[in-house]
């Protein structure tokens, strides 16, 4: 292996906390200095390629901007999602007052984690029931925890893991292919003995006999089963409904179905202000389609960030000729075979050739037997996703103790920390959830991120304006900070995310301070 080495800085140039982004020769590097000591890793995130620079460290933890995949700078290993490689690390001397860095002439931009190999002497099988984020996520954790034994996934689905939450976004608008969906590639699975049964439908999964039925009457026995089955959509019960031409929005063949149906199609009418909603009808406005969004909100997200945000949001999809019947519930669909009009509970009719239904999902846990269901259909697990002996569940159906309480939170990054963190567990190493939910929408273009999570608040502390479309918002419950949105405040949001692991956020009385510095706060509570 051959090899460059350059000078990229000067000792005196980052102080403990500091990182920027270098070059040896054609090679990106991310430079940090932590506790006195350089370090250097590849400097895009691993994920989308976001430049880590412009994120945050802290200690020695480096936050990515756009959606908070987390790396120790010390190695590069990958901590939080998304993404599932880690950085490469590079070595670092220093000669004098000039830092080093050596890198590889062929040096890759991702590390895949080191990984265990299958033992076909070990006859243990790991069911994973579900292929979503939080079943990839398990199955990765299994491996590099040392695991042996046989990991089976099983889905309904004809696809292998792959990134949902772009279904309603790049995929939809027809901006990504095919090939950027997949979360690895088929080779990946092969390589690391995880064997994936697709358009297998589970029928039931006996706890107590610890095997599962197949829809073709299959019967699998297992050791220990993760249900990560995520949601089943759910649709009004209304006339129509049933008809051609009418879709809800959930997996990339839905997606894919939306996509071709909406490119032939005029005016489309969108059920709901959901998230899955509102980004469904951005994504089939860019298919030139005429769109209108029927909700019974006043304004899309209200319920959930308030008036002042929603109103912003409902705005800006304005501004892009999108149309909206607010405070109305749909009270049929008409067609014959196939919908052609929306009919709304005032009588107005609304005239659509396509119509997409978001009005949210119900745990998808129907088939699960000798395990009690919450009321909403969920699992309740403990904190290491256990939910009885040899049975482990994560992603929007677990119940999960957070903040001393139990939730249960339908966002694709908390799936993937709890799948993660079921698979360490299952492989027998003993780990917790300590992380911080995160969620991120995009609207008209605009990237806005969420971290914490709070059902309802008591008040609202805005940093910045709404209507500029630069602030925070904090959500307060019970005189403490327990979420917080973000627009164009990118940084902030990566610090408000250590503040919140921390459990360390400011208080409402010091938010207050208009030149309160988030950054200093963080290092003045964390020394």
């Amino acid at each position: 292996m051959t090899f460059q080495q350059a000078k990229v800085a000067r000792v005196s140039e980052l102080a403990p906390g500091e990182m920027k982004q270098v070059k040896v020769g054609d090679t990106e590097v991310l430079l940090a200095c932590y506790q006195d000591e350089f370090f250097a890793t590849a400097a895009h995130c691993t994920h989308y390629g976001a430049p880590l620079e412009k994120g945050f460290l802290h200690g020695k933890r480096v936050v990515c901007p756009w959606h908070h995949a987390c790396f120790d700078i010390t190695n590069g290993d990958h901590l939080e999602p998304p993404g599932c490689n880690s950085l490469p690390s590079f070595e670092v001397s220093i000669v004098g007052e000039e830092v080093m860095v050596k890198v590889p002439n062929d040096a890759p931009e991702q590390r895949e984690p080191d990984m265990q190999s299958r033992d076909k002497a070990n006859p243990q099988l790991n069911l994973i029931i579900g292929a979503g984020t939080a079943a990839q996520y398990a199955a990765e954790a299994m491996r590099s925890s040392g695991y042996s034994g046989r990991i089976l996934m099983l889905t309904k689905e004809a696809e292998s893991p792959y990134d949902r939450v772009n279904c309603s976004k790049e995929y939809l608008q027809d901006e990504a292919p095919e090939e950027w969906m997949a979360l690895r590639p088929p080779e990946f699975y092969e390589k690391h003995a995880i064997e994936i049964m697709k358009e297998a439908s589970v029928i039931e999964l006996n706890t107590h006999q610890k095997e599962v039925r197949l829809s073709d009457g299959q019967l699998i026995s297992y050791d220990k089963v993760l249900i990560c089955t995520g949601g089943d959509v759910q649709k009004p019960e209304i006339m129509g409904v049933d008809l051609d031409n009418v879709f809800t929005l959930r997996s990339l063949k839905d997606s894919r179905e939306i996509k071709e149906k909406a490119k032939k199609a005029k005016k489309v009418v969108v059920i709901g202000a959901s998230f899955i909603g509102m980004e469904g009808a951005w994504s089939i406005s860019t298919l030139d389609c005429e769109v209108t969004v029927v909700a019974p909100v006043a304004h899309p997200f209200a319920p959930v960030w308030g008036d002042e945000v929603g109103m912003m949001i409902q705005k800006l999809h304005e501004e892009q000729g999108i149309q909206f019947r607010l405070g109305h519930k749909v009270s049929r669909l008409q067609g014959d075979t196939r919908v052609n009009s929306v009919v709304l509970d005032n009588g107005e009719e609304l005239e659509a050739d396509l119509v997409l239904i978001g009005v949210g999902v119900k745990p998808a846990t129907s088939y699960v037997k000798g395990v009690a269901l919450a009321e909403d259909g969920g699992i309740v697990v403990d904190k290491n996703f256990n939910a009885g002996k040899d049975i482990y569940a994560a992603g929007d159906i677990a119940h999960f103790p957070y903040k001393g309480g139990l939730v249960r939170i339908e966002h694709w990054r908390v799936a993937c920390q709890q799948g993660r963190i079921a698979g360490y567990n299952m492989a027998g190493q003993y780990r917790t959830y300590e992380s911080v939910p995160f969620f991120w929408t995009a609207q008209q273009g605009l990237n806005i991120r969420y971290v914490g999570h709070v059902k309802d608040y008591d008040d609202i502390i805005y940093h910045g304006k709404v209507e500029e479309k630069e602030f925070l918002a904090f959500y307060i419950k019970e005189s403490k900070v327990k979420a917080v949105l973000g627009v164009n405040r990118d940084v902030e949001m990566a610090i408000l995310e250590e503040l919140l692991r921390l459990d360390q956020m400011p208080d409402p009385s010091q938010l207050k301070q208009p030149q309160l510095d988030l950054k200093a706060y963080l290092l003045s509570v964390s020394n």
